[in-house]
């Protein structure tokens, strides 16, 4: 009769249970890495949506003013709206790009006009706007570079296998970089 727990039979079993606990291990680091990626999508959806919520009232502060210029706050509504319904990070950064670009024009338009420029809520919107503007930057930079950690890491030996077997997918960037669009001017002078 053969023995079953020979000396070999032992090393088999303890280099299975030692790839099973690296499996194991790679997975859990895999399921952190794209939490953290989830995590800091939320934190640009939540700027993105502040942003958002802010345009209507701009929207509404300029129009007293400057009521013959409704083409442009018609785009200003539509590019809201595209972000709204904005469906992952590359869309929602075209979509923002384009909101910025369209507040940047309605802010300059904003410029011609003293009363408007010296009124307080304007000032306010305009702030709270600036506030936005640079937590959206924040919130890029960590949702993009947390990707970044994510997308090497299941693109990288061994995690690599385990990340096919489990069907990670690699995450998109958010492509709303500052130095792609101008960046929205605010100015406080009255």
């Amino acid at each position: 009769m053969v023995p079953i727990l020979t000396r070999d039979n032992l090393l088999i079993i303890g280099a299975l249970l030692l790839i099973t606990f690296l499996a194991i291990r790679v997975f859990n680091g895999l399921i952190q890495a794209r939490a953290r990626t989830r995590e800091a999508w939320a934190g640009i959806a939540v700027q993105l949506k502040r942003r958002t919520d802010l345009v209507p009232n701009l929207v509404s502060a300029v129009k007293g003013y400057a009521a013959h210029e409704l083409q442009l706050l018609d785009e200003v509504a539509q590019r809201r709206a595209e972000v709204e319904r904005a469906t992952g990070p590359a869309t929602a950064g075209q979509a923002d790009l384009a909101l910025g670009a369209a507040l940047g024009r309605l802010l300059a338009v904003a410029e011609n006009y003293p009363n408007l420029k010296a009124s307080d809520n304007f000032l306010e919107l305009q702030q709270n706007l600036a506030d936005v503007e640079e937590k959206i930057a924040y919130a890029r930079r960590f949702y993009n570079r947390s990707a970044q950690e994510y997308n090497t890491r299941i693109q990288s030996v061994p995690a690599l296998i385990v990340a096919r077997l489990c069907r990670f997918r690699p995450v998109e960037y958010f492509q709303a970089e500052a130095t792609d669009r101008k960046t929205v001017r605010v100015s406080s002078t009255h």
